[in-house]
Order: C-alpha cells, then sequence, then structure tokens
C-alpha cells in the first residue's frame, strides 16, 4: 500500500481578496474554486500576515468593502487551517529572502512562512508563475491552464 504524498499550498493575500471582492468578475469566480479545493483536500496554509492583509483589503481597499463583522468572522473561519505565527527568527530568514531573491521584506515573509509550514507552492498572482524560491514553486490560478 502506498501513502499518498500530501503538497502544502501557501496561499497569498491576493487570491483571498479577489474571493470577497464582487467586483473581481471571472478571477473571483477562479478565486474561490481555488480555496475551495485547496480547502476541500486540506492543503491549503496562509500566515498571520495574510489575515492581517485580507483584514485591512477587504474592509477598506476593494470597491464594495465589508463591515468589520463579517470580515471578522471570515478571518475567524481562515484562523482554523494551518497557520504559520513567524517569529523573530522568521523576520531574519526573511531578510536573507530578500537579499537574495531581490523581494521586498513583506513578499519574503509570505516566502518565508511557505517555507516554514513545508509548502512545495505558493498560490499567488504577485510572483511569477513558475518561479522558484528552493523546492517552493509559485502557481498563478489565473494562468491559462490552472
Amino acid at each position: 500500500m502506498s501513502a499518498e504524498v500530501v503538497i502544502e499550498q501557501f496561499v497569498d493575500t491576493n487570491i483571498f481578496v479577489y474571493a470577497y471582492d464582487l467586483t473581481a468578475g471571472i478571477k473571483r469566480s477562479q478565486a474561490k474554486k481555488c480555496i475551495k479545493a485547496l480547502w476541500e483536500d486540506q492543503t491549503g496554509c496562509l500566515s498571520v500576515q495574510v489575515l492581517q492583509e485580507l483584514f485591512v483589503n477587504i474592509t477598506r481597499k476593494i470597491s464594495n468593502p465589508l463591515d468589520s463583522s463579517t470580515a471578522k468572522q471570515i478571518i475567524a473561519d481562515l484562523s482554523q487551517r494551518r497557520v504559520h505565527i513567524p517569529d523573530a527568527e522568521d523576520l531574519l530568514l526573511a531578510i536573507d529572502l530578500s537579499d537574495k531573491y531581490q523581494l521586498s521584506f513583506w513578499d519574503a515573509m509570505i516566502v518565508e512562512s511557505a517555507i516554514s509550514l513545508g509548502c512545495k507552492r505558493l498560490i499567488s498572482e504577485d510572483f511569477s508563475h513558475g518561479m522558484k524560491f528552493g523546492e517552493i514553486q509559485v502557481i498563478n490560478p489565473f494562468e491559462n491552464g490552472n
């Protein structure tokens, strides 16, 4: 009997924002489908940073912002998933990643969280599709064929 290999997948903030933005059109349906699949197979992961960014974006930056209590419930629901809570060592490692890959600090923190959770995929629109950070490969769910 062979054991099924589980590939953990880190979901970046932008994917969640599209899922909750009523004006995002086709990207909204694609983001919702992507998140649903990751939650069903229990491979989706995120970080406290993603939760923080999501709250700000869906209550202040999308065209039809959500009220605080609705957004808080979304954050509470997502908090039940596998969430990376960075510590000081993670910050130092993110600085190294920022230097190595010429990333903004915040993008490097996303990559560091994915690494810390043992993810092999980073689901994001903010990096080039197919880009690799060590063993982590970026998957843009809005690229053709995904």
